[in-house]
């Protein structure tokens, strides 16, 4: 289970964070977001094999860990 930062991830970081029992990792995008932020999963080499239908996604400011800088 990811342990979420306390710190609020900015465009261009790197986050990882789970959903349903996957490990996910992408960079943050620009957004208008206030409590979440738009993260681009195409960073991940195992995306295609990955059941998931997006390659972008919203994470709460409380589900994710900076990685990254």
């Amino acid at each position: 289970m990811i342990q979420p930062d306390d710190r609020i991830a900015t465009p261009g970081q790197i986050v990882t964070f789970e959903r349903n029992d996957i490990i996910f990792k992408g960079r943050v995008l620009p957004s208008q977001c206030q409590q979440s932020v738009i993260v681009d999963l195409t960073i991940m080499d195992n995306l295609d094999e990955i059941d998931f239908d997006y390659d972008r996604t919203v994470v709460a400011h409380t589900n994710y860990r900076i990685i990254e800088e």
